[in-house]
């Protein structure tokens, strides 16, 4: 590989889950038995976006069979706990922080990805909030597993208090309030260097386009219909060309290359996984390699 070729970001095209009645059949092959249906997803795509996280604590065993059911340059996301972003809304997170990284997220080790967290439309910009909960979040997985063992009670027993390196974590940050593209939002977050999440949501939310971070973290809800329409073939172009444009550098005001990675969540109808195949082969038309 010359250096030039380094330099250009690695794209990884994936969903939001994988676990849908609606692709039995369709996407997943009659017949395939739903424990398959990861290692069906890892034949296919680079990455996945983690969203069971959201809702509860997981367990060590359920991210080391998730580990074992893909490649081993395949990569996850991790929706960040909703306890920390909807119901404690980012204020005194040190220790569900902690619970949450104790709960088995270190077990993916180096298929560890970004970080998701989800913030819940009332949640304002308020510059000193976001600033703590930056600034408490773990920038690498050793200051993580030092958080994890500060887990309470709850996670006595169940609990994955390892790391195999001390490598760099990234987070990315999904607002769905305006008030979040004031200028002193954005120099927080590169302050802490965590991505804004680019949203296609149909217009239900803004969509913010900042890049914040050496990474662009994408998340295509639907076209015109929040998470019930798929994606025109014009409207895949477009995001391959926004999408090679943010690896090659040649679409960031800074002219950096980026790693990308983009997640459909346009799952309700069954588009999620054909417009991800179908994102995917164009990004690849576009700059042969270049998807991860």
């Amino acid at each position: 590989m010359t250096s030039a070729a380094k330099a250009i970001g690695t794209v990884r095209v994936g969903v939001s889950g994988w676990r849908y009645p609606r692709w039995r059949g369709d996407f997943y092959p009659r017949g395939l038995a739903q424990r398959r249906e990861l290692e069906y997803i890892g034949t296919h795509f680079s990455t996945v976006e983690l969203n069971g996280s959201f809702y509860s604590l997981q367990r060590p065993e359920s991210y080391r069979r998730w580990r074992a059911s893909v490649p081993d340059d395949f990569v996850f996301a991790v929706k960040g706990s909703r306890y920390v972003t909807h119901m404690l809304r980012l204020r005194g997170v040190e220790q569900a922080l902690a619970n949450f990284f104790a709960s088995g997220v270190l077990a993916l080790g180096s298929q560890l990805g970004p970080l998701l967290w989800q913030l819940p439309e009332r949640e304002k910009f308020d510059a000193d909030v976001l600033d703590a909960f930056l600034s408490t979040l773990p920038s690498t997985a050793g200051e993580a597993l030092e958080l994890a063992r500060r887990h309470d009670a709850r996670l006595d027993g169940r609990s994955w208090l390892e790391i195999e390196g001390d490598a760099p974590l990234r987070h990315a940050l999904e607002p769905r309030s305006s008030t979040f593209a004031d200028p002193a939002s954005l120099r927080l977050l590169q302050q802490h260097r965590a991505g804004l999440v680019v949203a296609d949501t149909a217009g239900t939310w803004p969509r913010f386009d900042a890049l914040t971070a050496d990474f662009v973290y994408i998340r295509l809800h639907g076209a015109t219909t929040l998470y019930h329409s798929g994606y025109t073939s014009a409207e895949l172009g477009d995001w391959a060309s926004l999408i090679t444009a943010w690896a090659d550098g040649s679409g960031a005001g800074d002219g950096k290359p980026r790693d990308v990675y983009a997640y459909f969540d346009n799952d309700a109808r069954g588009y999620a996984p054909h417009d991800a195949l179908a994102l995917s082969a164009l990004v690849e038309s576009f700059s042969p390699g270049r998807t991860g």
